[in-house]
């Protein structure tokens, strides 16, 4: 009885295990043949992207064709190594995927089939790693017309005074500087980005700094300049102005194409003419002067009879991100002053 029970037993229990290796396998070759209808329908969807990433590049040889960039041999030769490229990543890839269907229907019943999934997904990962790799080459062609950034300008500043040359100005030629501070916009008017238009707004901070003892007095309608009563080190008047400067720039410009995107190159010769108009925020004037012994510090906060309105010409020639730069009031420095003074700037700009 002993040894019908343990014949019973075994038997039993090999028929409970071929059930469940048949269910296994069952399994297995039910995820394998939808793995294989996956992988059938892959070949479709790497035909279209690869279609639809040779469609926009040609898009984008056209372009750069339009805008004389390129020549017609030339476009004709990137649109061929573009679609043999393609076509060659239609084929390697095609391939693959051909290869894994092969892997797959020949170890479909097989003890190796869990193996043979695995190894499936682990291609199909490779495939779609390989799929985000090639998207990231694809980005818009165009460029952004319209950029914009910082603003910077120093140099000396001073003044042009009627029947007198700057060599006998009352300010001090190496005392008297200016600084502006803006913040620009900057559109391309032409396809080849050679001219463009800058607008933006800047503060400008004008200084005229007094010679041989003086000091800027305001009699009435009228300011003048008087000897002060003690040693001064320094008179200095600053007029400090919020303007909308606007400039036609031109200069060649090449396109330059980064990871994301394309944009205009700025590192070329450029030059810009224009003018700006504002307003005068507010003028004051700093005495530092020695009395009685004792070093003295004065801010005076008044109109000083400068103009209210302020407009001007100016304009810059230069290399990339920095230019010569050189700006002239039209409106004059003291607005009923018997002899006229225009306020003029020198110096060096930068902008992107």
């Amino acid at each position: 009885m002993k040894t019908i029970i343990i014949s019973l037993s075994i038997l039993l229990s090999t028929l409970v295990a071929q059930n469940m290796q048949a269910q296994i396998n069952i399994q297995v070759n039910s995820d394998i043949d939808l793995k294989i209808e996956n992988l059938e329908k892959q070949k479709n969807q790497v035909q279209q992207s690869e279609k639809e990433k040779l469609k926009k590049e040609v898009e984008a040889i056209n372009q750069r064709l339009n805008e004389n960039e390129i020549g017609e041999q030339e476009a004709e030769a990137l649109k061929k190594a573009a679609a043999e490229k393609r076509a060659l990543n239609i084929e390697n890839q095609l391939d693959i995927i051909d290869a894994n269907i092969a892997l797959l229907k020949r170890n479909s019943t097989t003890e190796d089939g869990e193996e043979v999934v695995d190894a499936y997904y682990r291609r199909l990962d490779y495939l779609k790693y390989d799929e985000k790799e090639e998207e990231q080459e694809d980005y818009d062609s165009i460029p952004k017309r319209t950029t914009s950034g910082f603003t910077m300008a120093f140099g000396l500043n001073n003044a042009l005074i009627d029947g007198q040359s700057l060599d006998d100005s009352p300010y001090k030629i190496g005392g008297s500087r200016f600084f502006e501070l803006g913040y620009e916009f900057e559109t391309v008017l032409v396809k080849s980005g050679f001219a463009r238009l800058r607008y933006g707004l800047s503060f400008q901070f004008n200084g005229l700094k007094a010679d041989d003892n003086m000091y800027f007095v305001e009699d009435g309608d009228q300011t003048y300049l008087e000897e002060f009563q003690f040693d001064v080190d320094k008179a200095k008047l600053r007029m400090d102005n919020l303007v909308f400067p606007l400039h036609f720039e031109f200069g060649p410009r090449s396109l330059s194409y980064g990871e994301k995107a394309t944009y205009y190159n700025t590192s070329n010769f450029k030059i810009g003419l224009g003018g700006y108009a504002g307003v005068n925020l507010n003028t004051i004037q700093k005495l530092k002067y020695e009395e009685d012994g004792s070093n003295r510090k004065t801010k005076l906060s008044q109109s000083y009879n400068t103009s209210n309105f302020i407009y001007g010409l100016s304009a810059y020639i230069g290399y990339d991100w920095w230019a010569l730069y050189a700006k002239y009031d039209l409106n004059t420095v003291f607005k009923d002053n018997p002899l006229e003074q225009n306020n003029i700037s020198v110096g060096i700009r930068f902008s992107n």
